[in-house]
């Protein structure tokens, strides 16, 4: 094996995901095509596209040469314009060209994840002609192909693999956003605690601390004195931290103890996802 081992754990996951992804679209007729799913404006179709367009891109290969069409309103950032056009060139592509383009790219991706010799430092393309290194670049893929993956299972009712290499992958990344949710963009008090406490697949306890200067950090111990405990399910808290449902949709679901105006700011706040 020549991986790093830094990156295996991102390899791996991306791998189950994918598979999983390829497994669940493979039987689908036309019309399950176009279900909408609980990514914003995107249909099982554009999650598909937007995966063969991502792992295309990290293979090297060129971006399609396609204008996007003026009624597309939802598309209000640069970098929203940039991850709409791999999606919007395949719409009217139909479900062969969709499931053979789909295992194309995974073949030619698992070739090339199996063949890495490079070292995790090394600078990768990134959305918008940045850079970033390999082992971001990476996990990133793990994250964002896992979290499509549920989009999927949710819009066809195939629930599953919340427990998976992937979902490890998103709950570290999704973990280390909350100090900023919590101390800057709900405006948590300096001296503060607060508790989340998940259970279900993943079960995790953490504690977002904010210090005098307002600076939030987080671990794994309990906190003596918080000043908001939030409690819900790992799959409540995922579609929370992704935007994929506001938290008025999901009340039944968590259980806020404490200052419930801070509570409150912080589910507001909860969706860290572009």
């Amino acid at each position: 094996m020549t991986v790093h081992p830094s990156l295996q754990t991102y390899a791996d996951a991306w791998t189950h995901s994918i598979e999983a992804i390829s497994e669940l679209v493979q039987p689908l007729v036309e019309g399950e095509w176009n279900r909408p799913t609980p990514c914003p404006n995107w249909s099982v179709r554009d999650i598909v596209s937007h995966i063969i367009g991502m792992e295309s891109e990290q293979l090297g290969d060129p971006r399609p040469i396609h204008t996007l069409p003026r009624d597309i309103f939802h598309v209000q950032t640069e970098f929203a314009r940039y991850m709409e056009m791999q999606v919007d060139v395949r719409r009217h592509h139909t479900a062969p060209e969709m499931t053979s383009e789909l295992e194309y790219t995974i073949i030619r991706r698992a070739r090339q994840l199996r063949n890495e010799n490079r070292d995790p430092d090394t600078k990768v393309r990134a959305p918008l002609g940045a850079e970033q290194t390999l082992e971001l670049a990476l996990r990133m893929r793990a994250f964002d192909v896992w979290v499509h993956e549920q989009d999927l299972r949710w819009a066809l009712n195939k629930p599953g693999n919340l427990d998976s290499p992937g979902a490890y992958v998103a709950r570290d990344i999704l973990l280390h956003t909350l100090p900023r949710v919590v101390a800057k963009d709900a405006g948590a008090p300096p001296n503060s605690a607060v508790v989340f406490d998940i259970h279900g697949p993943l079960e995790f306890l953490r504690t977002v601390r904010v210090d005098a200067d307002g600076h939030g950090t987080i671990d794994g111990a309990p906190s003596l004195g918080p000043l908001v405990t939030l409690a819900m399910d790992w799959e409540t808290f995922l579609r929370l931290a992704c935007g994929r449902v506001r938290p008025h949709a999901v009340a039944d679901r968590v259980k806020k103890e404490g200052d419930q105006a801070l509570a409150d700011a912080i589910l507001r706040e909860f969706a860290v996802t572009p």
